[in-house]
């Protein structure tokens, strides 16, 4: 057994293991969310990603025809995400510090904003965020996106899930004083004849959409809440934001 570094936010194995073993809820989602780009009069253009992952969102934008450029703050996750999808632009870096150039719309999914990988992560820089978006966005862009909510962590403390080369047991502690919740991840990679040993600890930040949704209107933002990117449901705990920039 090889024993790996633990690092804080997706280490190569566990950038493979999301990909190949997590990735289902970006592409069920894509149908959908280009369904909302097109009702809304954008068809093309650029649409930045913040926390692209391994760009299986992004894919589906370029196949559709929209620019992309991606922000994710794992080498790794950027790297497979350059491989996957050529045409578009790849970033790394916090989502709360990225340069956003003028676009159509801002896309983040899976619960990309409640990541703690930045530990400056609050509902101010979330509020100075959402002010930089908006400025980014044409007239009538939009920035769709997902949070967790308080009470996100309840149920199995512990999970675990496998695939044919590779295995994460995963811990899941939620304290509702501060409303963090904390992940602390146990992966295994096959590796020729041995599976490699990784450990990272996530920490996220809970936010409840009554706060997100008033620091987004505070911003400027019309503001709509879904519990469903078109026919894929979020994951319990969690909720869809559509915001959009009113034409002047």
């Amino acid at each position: 057994m090889l024993t790996k570094v633990m690092t804080e936010a997706y280490n190569e194995d566990l950038a493979y293991i999301h990909d190949v073993g997590f990735g289902e809820f970006a592409k069920t989602s894509a149908p959908g969310l280009l369904e909302i780009l097109r009702r809304n009069g954008i068809a093309s253009g650029l649409v930045v990603d913040l926390g692209c992952g391994s760009g299986i969102w992004a894919r589906e934008l370029s196949r559709a025809g929209y620019e992309v450029l991606g922000i994710d703050i794992s080498p790794a996750m950027i790297e497979i995400a350059r491989k996957r999808v050529p045409r578009a632009e790849f970033q790394t870096g916090s989502l709360l510090n990225a340069k956003l150039p003028e676009c159509g719309a801002v896309t983040s999914l899976g619960e990309c904003l409640n990541y703690l990988f930045d530990r400056s992560n609050s509902i101010g820089r979330l509020r100075q965020l959402f002010d930089r978006i908006y400025a980014a966005l044409q007239p009538g862009g939009l920035f769709i996106f997902d949070i967790a909510e308080p009470g996100r962590g309840r149920g199995p403390r512990q999970k675990h899930r496998e695939g044919k080369d590779w295995a994460v047991l995963i811990e899941v502690d939620e304290d509702e004083r501060s409303n963090r919740l904390t992940r602390r991840i146990t992966s295994f990679r096959k590796m020729g004849e041995f599976y490699r040993r990784g450990q990272e600890l996530h920490r996220l930040q809970l936010y409840k959409r009554s706060d997100v949704s008033r620091e987004l209107r505070a911003a400027g933002f019309c503001v709509r809440t879904f519990g469903s990117y078109g026919e894929q449901k979020m994951i319990e705990g969690c909720v869809a934001f559509v915001a959009r920039k009113p034409r002047r």
